[in-house]
């Protein structure tokens, strides 16, 4: 078996435009990412990141080029193979959209929803299982939201809303962790704790993990592996170790 065959992500050439007949954001990109490991994705803003973690989830199809995750070609397939196959795929947003009068516990659980059948999804959102609850309450204790489970999302900060976002990975049985951008509403102390728990924990059930940040220090510090973009295209992608002085001023153009 190739290594593209075995790869949980595999790019070749990929071109993405947000928008049908518009410039693609992402030009001819290649990338290889396989079960278990954990990226880092990093570059100024409006470089692409988010856009290529858009399409890694199946919001956005390609306008070129080729996609592959686990073995097939999303775009070739029917709607509900498609969807099948995005059932192996969560993607955590910058801002979550949370329902502002759900119940935290329901907020979270809502990962679960897309493996569940219609009957056990309605009394999901209706009355939660303990042991559901008790599973999104071990997922806060982690994150550092001990008492939030029964509030309701509207009572929350924006950096307590990002963690019960993040908070639906823990529960959810994605294979593949797409994350854009989870620190951006989080102090330094938090980062940290939020950085190591979800690394930790998809180191621990072999997730695959791509998390898009800002923080470069974040990203030498927590991730073997980084990829840099610049104006939709790769410009580095090694250990992360490699990412020295005269590379970041490269990619960022001494800002």
């Amino acid at each position: 078996m190739s290594p593209a065959a075995s790869a949980v992500v595999a790019l070749d050439g990929l071109q993405v435009a947000p928008l049908q007949g518009a410039a693609p954001v992402l030009h001819g990109i290649d990338l290889q990412v396989t079960a278990g490991e954990q990226v880092a994705v990093i570059g100024a803003s409006g470089s692409g990141k988010t856009t290529l973690l858009l399409a890694l989830a199946g919001m956005l199809r390609p306008s070129g080029g080729r996609l592959v995750l686990f073995g097939q070609e999303p775009w070739t397939l029917c709607t509900a193979a498609r969807q099948r196959l995005r059932q192996r795929t969560l993607l955590a947003p910058q801002v979550p959209p949370l329902p502002p009068r759900q119940r935290v516990v329901t907020a979270v659980l809502a990962a679960r929803l897309p493996q569940m059948s219609l009957w056990s999804s309605l009394r999901t959102l209706w009355s939660p299982r303990i042991a559901d609850a008790a599973r999104v309450q071990q997922a806060l204790v982690a994150l550092d939201l001990p008492d939030k489970l029964w509030l309701r999302v509207d009572r929350l900060s924006g950096g307590e809303r990002q963690r019960v976002g993040l908070a639906r990975l823990l529960v959810a049985d994605a294979a593949l962790w797409l994350v854009d951008e989870p620190l951006s509403a989080l102090d330094p102390a938090r980062a940290e704790l939020v950085m190591r728990q979800l690394t930790e924990a998809a180191r621990a059930d072999g997730r695959t993990l791509l998390c898009s940040l800002h923080q470069v220090d974040v990203a030498r510090r927590c991730f073997p592996r980084t990829v840099a973009l610049r104006e939709g295209r790769v410009v580095y992608d090694g250990p992360s170790h490699g990412l020295d002085d005269a590379r970041l001023h490269a990619l960022y153009g001494g800002a």
